[in-house]
């Protein structure tokens, strides 16, 4: 049974009661028989608790309660405190106004109540980040942010978890913030985890338990946390909104949550980007031991691999596939897929 058709029951008992007694003193001002006005005003009642109660208790109370889990916790607090020095304000000068002659004495302390709890709140959401750090006693200077520089947060992607490298980088302790994991993420792992397709399920369940060797090695601490965007149905739409309250940044795979947050002014640490940058950089002349796999796409050419992934293309590589040979790097291109080394075996090695 919901809330909305328990207050509907509720309001159409209040208004059919009211309703009743309505019609029964209407009846007797009207000098007429009290059981058609006391029936035609209790049915009034009910039909109308029936319809508006929802709209009139419940959804604007629900519409509040979205803007204000909506709203980052430091504005709320700002908000709030505004608008009790404005009240506050407003009270002291309400004693002098009451003095004068009516209607004056009525109707200016009701606007200076509004006048300056709308100008508190303004005031303080304004320059909410000055005023909170006086309210908190430090104040501070270029110096103080030099030395003890604040550490944010950072949200995991369900991607980067799912990837496994994260492990592998949290034991360095490059990421010097605590990682947090929201609560909708582990439910998109979860859901991973349990699907049909054999495929998607493996990776959900790795995902799982990256997430429990990331609790347990980690250098930075690993949080789950129960964070929400109400509105937002899409995983990846709630993380940006919920870095963007949180100003931290957010770690991910995924090429299309990195373009949107950069968009939106959100700083992204995509592992990717990471693993490309610590590759090690082949000058043309340096040699490099390779182990050939497999043909290339020109004749004669052969592949191998480093161990970042990094492809080697071989020039007459082809008779030594199987082979490990030392060769000498030729060229080195940037590609969209990453980068490629070309080369051609050391004279010494035919």
């Amino acid at each position: 049974m919901s809330s909305e058709f328990i207050s509907r029951i509720i309001g159409m008992i209040v208004l059919a009661t009211g309703g009743l007694f309505l019609g029964v003193y209407l009846a007797e001002l009207a000098d007429a028989s009290p059981y058609l006005y006391a029936y035609t005003f209790f049915m009034v009642g009910a039909l109308a608790g029936l319809v508006i109660t929802p709209y009139i208790t419940l959804r604007p109370v629900n519409f509040i309660r979205h803007q204000i889990h909506r709203l980052p916790a430091q504005q709320l607090l700002s908000g709030v405190l505004g608008l009790i020095v404005g009240l506050i304000i407003a009270v002291l000068i309400t004693l002098p106004l009451s003095t004068l002659p009516r209607p004056f004495s009525q109707i200016l302390p009701l606007l200076s109540a509004i006048l300056f709890g709308y100008l508190g709140v303004l005031a303080m959401i304004t320059r909410q980040h000055e005023i909170l750090d006086l309210l908190r006693g430090r104040v501070k200077s270029q110096l103080d942010e030099i030395t003890a520089p604040r550490i944010p947060p950072v949200l995991l992607d369900t991607s980067v978890i799912i990837d496994g490298r994260i492990t592998d980088i949290s034991r360095t302790g490059f990421i010097r913030g605590e990682m947090l994991v929201t609560n909708f993420i582990l439910a998109e792992l979860q859901h991973i985890a349990d699907s049909a397709d054999s495929l998607r399920r493996n990776r959900g369940r790795r995902g799982l338990e990256v997430l429990r060797q990331l609790q347990e090695e980690s250098v930075s601490p690993v949080r789950i946390v129960d964070m929400d965007v109400e509105g937002i149905h899409q995983a990846d739409e709630k993380l940006v909104l919920l870095a963007k309250q949180l100003e931290c940044p957010i770690v991910t795979n995924d090429y299309n949550l990195n373009r949107v947050a950069e968009l939106q002014g959100i700083t992204v640490l995509n592992i990717n980007e990471l693993a490309n940058a610590v590759r090690i950089i082949y000058l043309p002349g340096e040699t490099l031991p390779i182990q050939i796999i497999q043909e290339g796409k020109e004749s004669e050419q052969g592949v191998g691999y480093l161990d970042d992934g990094t492809m080697v293309v071989i020039e007459n590589g082809r008779p030594y596939i199987g082979s490990q040979v030392e060769t000498t790097v030729t060229k080195v291109l940037q590609t969209a897929a990453g980068r490629m080394i070309f080369a051609r075996i050391m004279e010494n090695e035919r």
